[in-house]
């Protein structure tokens, strides 16, 4: 009998300390453009933020993390099938980052059909919170309402009634012409003509003439990434803001202001959400990041950081990994982190946060390379996303 009891409580230990060693495994593949034109915001630097959130989350939780990443090349056939290879057949549990509207889109529906679990952190479009919600989507860092409220916003109110858009063709760029068009009307302006521009592009200069001769105030620019550094550069060549009009850059990363230089830059009005300089936390995370990038951090490569950071405290937070549960948790849990403060995840996937409307310095008020911006102002969480009931997300009752 002792004999038996001894068996039993020796198995009894063993199961327990099994219990106790057992580790989940997560595993998240970073995709997004690590060739073209959004690489420098997104690419390597976006794999070395989620490094980073694996590092701060720690690895003293019965919680080991696998991150790989692949090029999607700005095609959602290509992203698609990246996505689907990964679920199926490499379990990975969450995709993360996915600049390009239009390959985020294809990969949302496919995370909700297999079950997994969807970081944005790259992609503009506001349907991702809106006619295209997902129960599976987190969209983390910035979206076309916010920046269309934010750049376009601030323009009207500086007098820049009239406008005319270089959009580029596809769903991002008809997303921020759409909300910001909404943001001119709505303020007694008026858009005067828009033209499509293949995406992505390198010569601007028939659609700035275009945009020229149709004498708009504000010359919107619905694009991104290198289309916006290229747009800047030929407007400057055709001293188009020389001749009175504003340009609009409605998506401009501190990383485009950096490649295109003070000279060109300055002056420009831009929203981010996130930029190096903002305080003694955002600058010490971004010194991390530099030494291993070789350049600042991007908004987008930041938030690639706060939503996997936020993830795998959920995982931990649900003691499980199940799409559903860690996505319910992500929601339920404040987020809170070094470079994004504290903020929430709405029922509608919205991560919501502070933004701030930038200034670009001129040369002479500029103190290193990457001292890029002055603060303009700072729209607070509550102003700087669209409101919960106007988004038409199905998961808002």
């Amino acid at each position: 009998m002792r004999k038996t009891g001894f068996i039993l409580a020796t198995l009894a230990g063993l199961l327990m300390a099994g219990t106790a060693y057992a580790q989940t495994k997560v595993k998240i593949g970073v995709m997004n453009d690590r060739s073209g034109l959004y690489s420098d915001i997104t690419g390597e630097g976006s794999v070395v933020a989620a490094q980073l959130a694996v590092e701060d989350f720690g690895a003293d939780k019965g919680i080991t993390v696998e991150i790989v990443s692949a090029d999607h090349q700005n095609k959602p056939d290509i992203g698609s099938n990246i996505a689907r290879q990964w679920y199926d057949t490499e379990e990975v549990d969450a995709i993360a980052d996915v600049p390009t509207s239009s390959v985020a889109l294809a990969i949302n529906d496919i995370t909700r059909e297999k079950n997994k679990v969807f970081l944005n952190s790259g992609a503009a479009t506001s349907d991702l919170t809106g006619a295209k919600c997902s129960p599976n989507t987190i969209h983390w860092t910035y979206d076309t309402w916010q920046l269309a409220h934010g750049t376009g916003g601030a323009m009207v109110a500086a007098g820049g009634k009239t406008w005319f858009f270089l959009t580029a063709d596809y769903a991002f760029g008809h997303a921020l012409e759409r909300d910001t068009a909404a943001v001119v009307k709505a303020a007694g302006g008026e858009v005067v003509g828009s033209v499509k521009t293949p995406f992505p592009g390198t010569d601007f200069s028939s659609f700035l003439l275009q945009a020229q001769s149709s004498g708009a105030q504000v010359i919107g620019l619905a694009n991104a990434g290198g289309d916006t550094i290229n747009s800047i550069k030929q407007a400057s060549e055709f001293g188009i803001t020389q001749g009175g009009q504003a340009i609009a850059g409605l998506l401009v990363f501190a990383n485009d202001v950096h490649a295109l230089g003070l000279d060109v830059a300055q002056g420009l009005v831009l929203t981010e959400t996130f930029y190096w300089d903002l305080n003694d936390d955002t600058r010490k995370w971004s010194a991390r990041f530099e030494e291993k990038t070789g350049k600042k951090p991007s908004m987008v490569q930041a938030g690639v950081y706060g939503a996997v950071l936020h993830y795998l405290k959920a995982v931990e937070a649900a003691g499980t990994k199940d799409a559903q549960a860690v996505v319910a948790k992500m929601k339920e849990m404040p987020t809170d982190d070094v470079l994004f403060g504290k903020g929430q995840v709405r029922i509608d996937g919205r991560k919501i946060h502070d933004a701030y409307l930038f200034r670009v310095k001129k040369p002479d008020q500029s103190k290193g390379e990457w001292d890029l911006y002055e603060t303009v102002a700072t729209i607070p969480a509550d102003k700087a996303f669209r409101p919960l009931n106007e988004g038409g997300c199905e998961l808002v009752k």
